[in-house]
């Protein structure tokens, strides 16, 4: 939501008053709100307000009165700010994170990775034939899955981990502050809860599994010779792995562990497939 501007004369004059400083502004401050608030400008009333209230404490003077139906507002304005980011963020289908929350917050976190004495960890999951689904069971179904799905990988995430959709049928699962252990067993559980899941229940015949690429990056300590990694490098080496696993029969997640590719959980019995190279992965 953005700020209105005032719209006569006597608000751009009133506004260019509170340019000056001193303890007398604190009633303009107030006026102007009470007039912002009348037409419902609240935002700009808010901001005066705190104006007011930061003269009042830097001058120690009489806290200026804050009618009530401008706190109500204030505050509805706050939660519906608030909540409109939120929805921002939002993947309007399955209700996960979207692709914009992903990119800002993975970039935060590798930030504070490179300061930090923990691991993170990022899974590219991928639906196994989906296309089939939708094909077989049609686009609505297929949303149900896809919504059922996500509902499925964000069970049981520790602290600060989340679920973004990357892309069409694909997520990512971001864990931070976990070691590469925890990490491999998060995301093989995830993976086995799809797997798992009474799927003939939405439709007879329905099954669904999806494969994974897990990429590592540990504590900064732990590895001080390695260049620091950014966001689409990380989301390139989770890919590769996950085209391992694809290649390894799908329904399976491919990590790396002592300089080799491995699969996790059941899938571990298979031949795994050599993934493609990706620059600067050790």
């Amino acid at each position: 939501m953005t700020a209105l501007r005032p719209e006569t004369a006597e608000i751009q004059q009133a506004d260019a008053s509170v340019d000056k400083q001193g303890p007398g502004l604190v009633g303009l401050h107030e006026s102007i709100a009470t007039l912002l608030a009348s037409r419902g400008q609240w935002r700009q009333a808010y901001q005066h307000l705190r104006s007011a209230l930061d003269l009042v404490h830097a001058d120690q003077v009489e806290e200026p009165h804050v009618p009530e139906q401008l706190r109500r507002e204030v505050d509805r304005l706050r939660r519906e700010h608030a909540e409109a980011r939120e929805q921002s963020l939002r993947d309007s289908l399955t209700d996960s994170y979207n692709r914009r929350y992903l990119d800002q917050r993975l970039m935060d976190l590798l930030t504070e990775h490179g300061a930090c004495r923990h691991g993170l960890a990022i899974a590219l999951i991928d639906l196994d034939w989906f296309k089939q689904v939708n094909d077989t069971f049609g686009h609505l179904l297929g949303d149900r899955v896809l919504q059922r799905v996500v509902e499925l990988l964000q069970q049981g995430l520790p602290e600060g981990a989340f679920c973004a959709r990357y892309g069409g049928e694909e997520f990512v699962l971001v864990l931070p502050r976990v070691d590469a252990a925890s990490a491999v067993e998060i995301a093989e559980a995830a993976r086995e809860r799809v797997e798992r899941h009474p799927w003939q229940e939405i439709a007879p015949g329905l099954r669904v599994t999806v494969s994974a690429g897990l990429a590592y990056e540990p504590p900064a300590d732990e590895a001080p010779e390695r260049p620091a990694v950014g966001a689409e490098q990380q989301l390139l080496r989770a890919d590769s792995l996950l085209y391992t696993a694809k290649q390894s029969g799908r329904n399976a997640v491919a990590y790396r562990a002592d300089g080799r590719v491995r699969l996790a959980g059941a899938a571990s019995g298979r031949r795994a497939i050599a993934e493609t190279r990706v620059l600067g992965y050790y």
